[in-house]
C-alpha cells in the first residue's frame, strides 16, 4: 500500500498522545525530525523505535545536509558544508590535469559525506535526508550561502552525483532541491516570497541543468529519487511559485526533463508558500499541481487543519494511479 502524502513533525523527544493519533492517520506518510527532537543518539534511536512500533511503514526523515544544516550533532560526524567540499577546485593557476585531479578529490569527499550521512542516520532509525542541494551559487542568496557546491552547474552536477552515490552505497535515497533553483533570487523563502525575473531558457540552461543531467549516463549512475521545488515565483514562467505550478512540475520537470521520482513540496508554513493564505488551500494546490507529498513543519495547528480538512477536498487522491508514494524513499 502506498504511503499518504503528508509529512509532519512532532514537538519533542517522545511522542505526545495527540501526535500518536495524527501519525496513525492514513493521509500521513512521513515524519520530519528537527534538532528539538534530539538529545543524544540513544534518545533519538528510542524515538524512532517508538514511531516504528506505532507505524512501521512510516518514512522517518530529516534535513541533514552538512555545514549549518545538520540537525543532529553530538555523537554524529561534523559534516562540512557543500561549498567547503568544492572550495579548492578553482584554486590557483593550474593546468587541466591538475584541476581535474582536484575535482576528483572533491567528488571523493562528497561521496564520503553521502555515505556517512546514510550510515549514521540509519543507525538511529532515520530513513531519509533531504539532500543534496542542486542550487547554483551566484553569490546572491544569503540563505543559500555555503549550501551550494559551486557556480558552475556542471560541477554542481558532478559533486551532487557523488553525494548521491555515497548515499546509495549507505542504502539511502536522495532528494535534489530547490527546483529549478534558489541561487539567483535574493529573498529568503522562509521569510518572504522571492521573485526571479529571468526568462525560462536562461533558468533551464543554468539553474536546472543538474536536474537534467543527474541520472543520465556518466553524470549519475544513481538517479534522483526525489525533488523539492522552490517557494519562488519565476515571474516570466508562472505567477505561482514553482511548488504550486503545473508548468514547472508537470510540463518542465516531468515532461521536458523526464523526472519520474517523488516530488515533495518545501515546508508549507514558510512565508514563500503564503501566496495562498490558507494552509489547506496551499496543500491542495501543491498536490493538484503535481507534488506527490507536502511538508508541514513547525506549525502543529496547520498540520491538524490539513489532516482534518484536506481528505474531503481530494477524496480520491490516495488512489490516483499517477501518485508516487513516499514508500519509494525508504532505504534501498
Amino acid at each position: 500500500m502506498r504511503l499518504g502524502p503528508l509529512i509532519i513533525d512532532v514537538a519533542g523527544h517522545r511522542l505526545a498522545p495527540e501526535e500518536r493519533e495524527q501519525l496513525l492517520h492514513p493521509w500521513v506518510g512521513g515524519i520530519i525530525l528537527f534538532t528539538r527532537n534530539f538529545e543524544d543518539r540513544e534518545q533519538l534511536a528510542a524515538l524512532t523505535r517508538e514511531i516504528r512500533a506505532l507505524r512501521p511503514e512510516l518514512l522517518v526523515s530529516v534535513d541533514h545536509e552538512g555545514g549549518r544544516v545538520q540537525r543532529f550533532r553530538e555523537g554524529f560526524t561534523a559534516l562540512p558544508s557543500f561549498q567547503t567540499l568544492a572550495q579548492d577546485i578553482d584554486g590557483g593557476e593550474s593546468d587541466l590535469d591538475d584541476r581535474l585531479a582536484r575535482l576528483d578529490r572533491a567528488c571523493e569527499r562528497a561521496r564520503a559525506l553521502g555515505h556517512t550521512v546514510a550510515k549514521e542516520l540509519q543507525a538511529v532509525g532515520v530513513h531519509f535526508s533531504y539532500t543534496p542541494v542542486l542550487d547554483v551559487d551566484f553569490g546572491r542568496s544569503a540563505v543559500m550561502a555555503g549550501r551550494s557546491f559551486h557556480h558552475d552547474p556542471a560541477v554542481v552536477s558532478l559533486m551532487a552525483a557523488a553525494v548521491m552515490q555515497g548515499l546509495h552505497l549507505g542504502g539511502m535515497q536522495n532528494c535534489g532541491k530547490h527546483f529549478p533553483g534558489h541561487g539567483w533570487a535574493q529573498a529568503d523563502s522562509h521569510e518572504a516570497l522571492p521573485v526571479d525575473e529571468r526568462p525560462l531558457e536562461e533558468i533551464l540552461s543554468c539553474d536546472a541543468r543538474p536536474y537534467e543531467r543527474l541520472g543520465r549516463g556518466p553524470w549519475g549512475e544513481v538517479p534522483l529519487t526525489a525533488v523539492m521545488p522552490a517557494h519562488i515565483r519565476y515571474k516570466q514562467v508562472d505567477e505561482m511559485p514553482a511548488g504550486f505550478s503545473r508548468i514547472w512540475l508537470q510540463t518542465i520537470l516531468r515532461e521536458r526533463l523526464g523526472f519520474d521520482g517523488v516530488i515533495i513540496s518545501d515546508d508549507l508554513s514558510m512565508a514563500g508558500a503564503a501566496v495562498l493564505d490558507d494552509v489547506v488551500d496551499r496543500a491542495n494546490a501543491a498536490l493538484e499541481a503535481g507534488c506527490d507529498a507536502v511538508l508541514i513543519c513547525n506549525r502543529p495547528d496547520m498540520a491538524t487543519r490539513v489532516i482534518d480538512e484536506l481528505p474531503a477536498r481530494l477524496p480520491n487522491f490516495l488512489n490516483r494511479a499517477s501518485r508516487r508514494g513516499l514508500e519509494r524513499l525508504m532505504p534501498c
